[in-house]
This record gives structure tokens, C-alpha cells and sequence, in this order.
């Protein structure tokens, strides 16, 4: 009981945090906002992380790689916090459970991502129809454009009804459902 209590400290804690990197890093690779009351809170909550990093990986071509690298760390101590709190003994497996845990963290990573623009999506979709002058509407339109404007060129509006987002979420649940494949081959190989 306990251990399930401390899987589920570790997941909710520093998974927020890993969150708040990857949010912080996707804020900054499709240049939302800076000033929006969203970005400030990111740069916030995850500056104490940041600003040490950036000495040792500084951002290349405006990409703030030291946000995304944090991120990536944090789901690996994430894993094996979980694996160590299940009874994995990392001592007998030391060859294949280092390179399994850093491999596992960049398919979190992934999958996170893709929950991230699929909740963006719904989101943009939602507010679209109740408040489309939302405070929070450049920031969604910033964020899913890019992946959106990949079916609005090929796909035209039905009865002026924009299906790209449909077409986008069909697409995202197909790959989370091969990254979820990907994750369980992993995890038996450790």
C-alpha cells in the first residue's frame, strides 16, 4: 500500500514538473507568447531548473534544448523510482535496465507529447464553438497550427465545418497506440 502511495507521489510531483519542461519547451519551438499569464507561469515554475542547465546545454537555433533534456531526466528518475518502489533489482540487469530506463524516458517523452497536442486539439476545438476570443485561443492556435495545417491544405471545409482536427486526433490516437506498443516491448526487454 505504501509503495502505491509513493508511485503515485513520484508520478504526480515530478511528473508535473517534467510537464511544465516539455510545456515550457513546445512554448518556445513554436514561439507562443511570451508574456501570457500560461508562458510566465512555465518560465516560473521550471526557471529553478533552467537557468543551471543552460551553462551546460545551451539553446541551438532558438530551440531551448536544456528544458526538453530536463524533462527527458526527470521521466527517467520518474521510471526508475517506479521500478525500485515495484522491486526491480537493477544490480542483476545493470546492461540492458540503463539503456531500457533512458529509452523508456524518450518514449514518455513522446507519448507525452502527443497527449499534449491531442488535449490542445480538444481544447482549440471546444473553445472554438463557446469563446473564440479566449485569452487562451492564440496559445492553442500556436500549438496545434502546425500539426492542423498539415489536413486543412489537403482537406476542404465540409458546410464550412473545419474536419482537421478530427482527421489530426484519428492520426494521434494511431500513434499512441504503436508508442504504447513500442513502451511494453521495452519494459519486457528490462
Amino acid at each position: 500500500m505504501s509503495n502505491q502511495i509513493f508511485v503515485f507521489l513520484l508520478n504526480t510531483v515530478i511528473g508535473f514538473f517534467s510537464l511544465a519542461l516539455l510545456l515550457r519547451f513546445y512554448f518556445q519551438f513554436f514561439r507562443l507568447p511570451y508574456r501570457h499569464p500560461i508562458s510566465q507561469f512555465l518560465v516560473a515554475v521550471t526557471g529553478f531548473m533552467v537557468r543551471p542547465m543552460r551553462r551546460f546545454i545551451p539553446g541551438w537555433g532558438g530551440i531551448d534544448l536544456s528544458s526538453l533534456l530536463l524533462a527527458w531526466l526527470l521521466e527517467c528518475v520518474i521510471l526508475f523510482g517506479t521500478f525500485m518502489l515495484q522491486g526491480y533489482d537493477f544490480s542483476v540487469n545493470m546492461e540492458t535496465a540503463l539503456p531500457g530506463m533512458l529509452l523508456l524516458g524518450m518514449v514518455e517523452i513522446v507519448k507525452m507529447s502527443l497527449y499534449i497536442i491531442l488535449i490542445a486539439i480538444i481544447l482549440q476545438a471546444i473553445l472554438s464553438w463557446i469563446n473564440p476570443h479566449s485569452p487562451l485561443a492564440p496559445l492553442l492556435d500556436g500549438l496545434t497550427s502546425p500539426f492542423l495545417n498539415v489536413f486543412r491544405n489537403r482537406i476542404p471545409l465540409v458546410a464550412n465545418v473545419d474536419l482537421s482536427p478530427l482527421f489530426a486526433l484519428i492520426i494521434i490516437q494511431v500513434l499512441l497506440m504503436i508508442v504504447m506498443e513500442i513502451h511494453r516491448e521495452i519494459t519486457t526487454m528490462i
